[in-house]
């Protein structure tokens, strides 16, 4: 406990040192005037739907941006109709816009509510701005915009003219109550000095392009009273720490065309969140920074401008993506981001996350060090992992916190929060069990070499036989009868085979090796576990100790000699030896398979054994029989009898134990297609047990260790989370279109680089512990590596299995040449999901068009996800070369 008290405060207070180190949460940038020259402001909710403020709480904003502004741009006739009526009670002014697109009728209704406004609220009008943007977008053509400019213009002078008429005539009638020629000469001239003082309000007419357009189309400024210019570095991929020199240039541009013309920068912006654009980073420190000088430089220079804009506009993310609702001084929620004066937050929640990494990190290296056999380096290394964990777990938590959510962002953020969970977990359990076999403690409760007893307990051997192959039972069964061991029988069953070729033989061989070899002919339901209930009915009723082999294993002559007296002590219960492989070297596939084999029974079952938490196995098993008996013996309602039983044992209360020596050598499965069915039962026999027995991993529950709760929960978990694998490429696949033609939210780095990070994990954690542990080259381990990723479909299926049917038949593994043709391809559905996901990547590296670095991570996670089902393609070309043609 004090390594892991040590190495829990030693993480957690790093993880605290380093925030607080952290340089990212303040910045200084230059001091700027509160006093904005032009604000763009949209009238619409925090609403993700674009929803019309109250008149309330319009009254509301402009009062508020009063404190900033005097003037306000809007984009619409509609917009405009809104928030004049306050624009005019306030005092303040505004830039009018008016919409203009390619459809003609709408363009009719926005050009007569806008000429109706500009009519009603002429006094308090900077300009009007006919259209936004529709050269850019296309909308309309030159010369059709240019006759809409040239209509406003004959519009806003009429309006002039009638106002000056207005006056004169004012003039006119205030001279003609005058009779006396003196006194109406100097009231005249009193009036014309009071007319010239207080000239009559213009209203310029323009229209809002980017800045290139007025250099591509020079003959446009001709047709307005001034420029209004859109320069948006962000839009232009220019660095942050570039925009000045950028701005400068391009004001000079225009500058130098037009230079007779007044200039008005009529947006200028920087969004504080979402994607990047190529090297330009949307981020509140340089939203902060990049505003502040910009506003110092307009009041340097004494040009014009609006900023982009007011507030944030949530509603822009439907046909913006997850910029476009940032550009707001104001969030949505109409809180300053940052102040124009002194030093800037810019990581509001920094506090809470370094409490919650902290808090979080600790409690997993407690939970994940606990009733575990550690040392001090083992502790901090562990430790680290787990705060380096919870450091992505708190940058994905404050995701809602930090964006405007909308439907799909939902769907991706919540979606990806419940798959990082398993995620999260698995990357845990593969570092602690890669920093516990490298720089942990050595294992201590491996089964020594020299056990001795005077004890010589009656062993029966049960060697389960449907039609196996006589040869390859009948060298198990010689191997048998060279044990050195005195005190055994071997008991062959035969069962539900009618087929005299595979058992004529083998009745035969028996009697030839003598009366301690009993065939067993038998016709039995249960599979597996129903022919070894079975067939202790013929059991030598002295039997101590209970021990099973797989037909196919050769045995070695000391195996009940050197492990046997371990059960002098009485609570142990069950014994295991590693399953390995005599014909590993025939071909390149059953080598690869025999390395993936290895990496369990080198590592993992070693580990587990330190906690007394092995998995038992249905060949190189030995059970004491009265503990057998007290259990129930082998049950029928899994396919999994072997680990099941283990189970049962350890909720009893006894003890097992393991060697990681080989004492036998059976063969390996024929085919993918074996290898396959066989990890089909293996994982559909964990969920089995899974639901029968999880009563007993309830925390209230006593009868099994907290470490054997750990282990095999643990194990479950591997298995599940493999299954997760598939629904998560499948999830990724499907929204792949979706962020490519519709632009929605791209999944955030805080969800994608855990799965990067967990494939890290793993291929440390493969290569490092084969190399250590099962002592095998680097081609070995790639071989093992290969298989193991290859399984990932059929797991989701037995997963999947193991949920939804009931009692499906046990499959025997194919081997020693009883396999069949396959009739069609066994990775078939391995190559469509590959397929799937190469193309996706492919597809959002082509179209990443901004250099978003999100689209680069997910892409990246997309092609990690396809490693297994490559893995597996890679397999069926390696057995394909293995074997004779005619094998396929």
């Amino acid at each position: 406990m004090k390594y892991i008290l040590v190495s829990l405060l030693f993480a957690s207070l790093l993880q605290v040192f380093l925030w607080l180190n952290s340089d990212n949460k303040f910045i200084t940038p230059p001091d700027a005037d509160n006093i904005i020259e032009s604000l763009s402001y949209a009238p619409y909710t925090k609403k993700n739907e674009k929803e019309m403020l109250s008149d309330a709480e319009v009254l509301r904003d402009l009062k508020l941006l009063k404190k900033f502004t005097n003037t306000v741009r809007f984009y619409s006739a509609e917009d405009s109709q809104k928030v004049l009526p306050f624009v005019k009670e306030l005092g303040m002014q505004a830039h009018m816009g008016l919409w203009l697109s390619g459809v003609a009728e709408d363009n009719e209704k926005e050009i007569a509510l806008a000429k109706t406004l500009i009519t009603e609220y002429y006094d308090n009008l900077t300009s009007v701005i006919v259209g936004n943007e529709v050269l850019l977008r296309d909308d309309l053509k030159p010369d059709e915009l240019v006759v809409h400019i040239r209509d406003f213009k004959a519009h806003v002078d009429a309006i002039f003219k009638a106002r000056e008429e207005v006056k004169e005539k004012a003039i006119q009638d205030e001279l003609a109550k005058i009779k006396n020629k003196r006194k109406r000469t100097a009231k005249e001239k009193e009036l014309r000095a009071e007319l010239a003082k207080n000239k009559e309000h213009t209203v310029a007419v323009t229209t809002a392009e980017i800045w290139n357009m007025w250099l591509l189309y020079p003959d446009l400024a001709d047709e307005v009273d001034m420029i209004n210019i859109h320069i948006l570095p962000y839009w232009e991929k220019i660095k942050a720490e570039n925009f000045e020199p950028f701005f400068n240039e391009i004001y000079q541009k225009i500058r130098d065309v037009h230079k007779t013309k007044p200039i008005i920068v009529g947006e200028f912006g920087w969004p504080s969140q979402g994607y990047n654009n190529q090297g330009a980073v949307a981020s509140p420190q340089n939203q902060a920074m990049i505003i502040r000088r910009f506003l110092g430089m307009a009041k340097e220079n004494g040009f014009s401008y609006n900023l982009m804009e007011a507030f944030d506009q949530p509603w822009k993310g439907v046909d913006e993506g997850s910029v476009g609702q940032y550009w707001g001084i104001f969030d949505a929620n109409r809180k300053l981001k940052f102040e124009m004066q002194g030093v800037v937050l810019v990581e509001p929640f920094w506090f809470m996350q370094m409490v919650s990494a902290a808090i979080i990190g600790a409690i997993l290296t407690f939970f994940g060090l606990r009733n575990q056999n550690i040392n001090f380096l083992h502790a901090i290394t562990y430790g680290l992992a787990a705060q380096g964990i919870s450091f992505g777990i708190v940058m994905a938590a404050v995701y809602p916190f930090i964006h405007y959510m909308n439907f799909g962002m939902w769907i991706m953020w919540g979606m990806g929060s419940i798959l990082m969970v398993p995620l999260t977990l698995i990357t845990l359990a593969k570092a602690n069990e890669l920093f516990k076999c490298t720089i942990g403690k050595a294992p201590e409760r491996l089964i020594p070499l020299d056990l001795k007893s005077d004890r010589v307990p009656f062993v029966s051997i049960h060697v389960p036989a449907y039609k196996e192959q006589p040869a390859v039972l009948e060298e198990t069964l010689r191997a048998l009868a060279h044990l050195k061991y005195t005190n055994y029988e071997v008991l062959v069953i035969i069962n539900n085979t009618p087929e005299d070729f595979y058992k004529a033989p083998i009745k035969a061989l028996c009697e030839e090796l003598g009366e301690r070899f009993v065939y067993l002919d038998i016709q039995c339901t249960g599979f597996k576990a129903g022919a070894l209930n079975k067939a202790l009915e013929f059991t030598n009723p002295e039997c101590e100790i209970l021990a099973v082999i797989d037909a196919d294993y050769v045995i070695k002559p000391t195996w009940l000699v050197d492990l046997v007296p371990i059960f002098d002590d009485a609570k142990v219960a069950l014994v295991q030896a590693p399953q390995d492989h005599r014909d590993g070297n025939e071909s390149l596939i059953k080598t690869a398979m025999n390395a993936e084999y290895a990496g369990f029974f080198d590592i993992g079952m070693v580990e587990r054994n330190e906690e007394n938490a092995i998995v038992a196995h249905g060949t190189m098993l030995m059970v004491r029989k009265s503990a057998f008996d007290e259990v129930g013996q082998w049950n029928t309602d899994t396919i999994v009898e072997d680990s099941e039983l283990g189970l049962r044992l350890f909720e009893a209360g006894y003890i097992g134990h393991y060697t990681n020596r080989r004492y036998g050598h059976g063969l390996l499965p024929d085919t993918i297609e074996a290898f396959k069915n066989q990890r089909h039962r293996w994982a559909y026999g964990a969920v089995q047990i899974l639901k029968k027995h999880w009563q007993h991993f309830k925390p209230s529950s006593k009868t099994l260790t907290r470490a054997q709760k750990h282990h095999f929960i643990t194990g479950w978990f591997f298995w599940l989370s493999d299954a997760l694998g598939p629904v998560m490429a499948v999830l990724n696949i499907i929204w792949v279109p979706v962020i490519i033609f519709v632009g929605v939210t791209i999944p955030t780095i805080a969800l994608t680089v855990p799965i990067l990070t967990a494939f890290l994990v793993n291929v440390i954690h493969s290569f490092v512990l084969y190399k250590t542990r099962v002592r095998v080259n680097l081609h070995h381990s790639m071989l093992g590596a290969i298989a193991a990723m290859s399984l990932q479909l059929i797991i989701f299926k037995a997963v999947y299995d193991g949920f939804v049917k009931e009692r499906l038949p046990f499959k025997r593994t194919e081997k020693g040449g009883n396999s069949k043709k396959s009739v069609s391809s066994p990775v078939k559905n391995e190559i469509i999901l590959a397929t799937l996901l190469i193309g996706s990547f492919i597809a959002l590296i082509m179209t990443n068009y901004q250099d978003i670095v999100e689209i680069y991570v997910f892409s990246a996670t997309i092609l990690i996800q396809s490693v297994p089902y490559l893995s597996a393609i890679v397999l069926r070309l390696i057995e394909k070369s293995s074997y004779k043609k005619e094998t396929f």
